[in-house]
């Protein structure tokens, strides 16, 4: 693996993790639930955990062909969230930045 495909960091894998709660508080907030943005028969709020499932895992086995998030480099984490921020952004209006280290270190404080 040459310096840009290195394996993610702890630090980038908390932003991760921290990234699919604020999006599912995003998402939830605006009145988007999993009916409204996948299936359309029932109403079921987005937790971090449905959103990594069903929005992440998704997208990053289409475009960077593999199963887990403890496989990702930190590129392909930028890639796959680039992808995601797209297609919330044009179809829900929805978009949030990745989170930043100082936001990580914050999430750790009040753990």
């Amino acid at each position: 693996m040459d310096k840009e495909e290195k394996k993610r960091t702890l630090a980038q894998n908390r932003s991760l993790h921290l990234m699919f709660t604020m999006l599912a508080e995003e998402l939830n907030k605006q009145g988007l639930d999993m009916r409204k943005t996948l299936k359309p028969s029932i109403d079921i709020w987005w937790t971090s955990e449905n959103l990594k499932e069903y929005l992440w895992r998704p997208i990053q086995k289409a475009t960077v062909v593999k199963e887990s998030t403890t496989e990702l480099t930190t590129k392909e984490i930028d890639k796959v969230f680039e992808v995601l921020m797209k297609h919330l952004g044009e179809k829900f209006g929805v978009y949030i930045p990745f989170p930043s280290i100082e936001e990580v270190l914050n999430e750790k404080r009040d753990i």
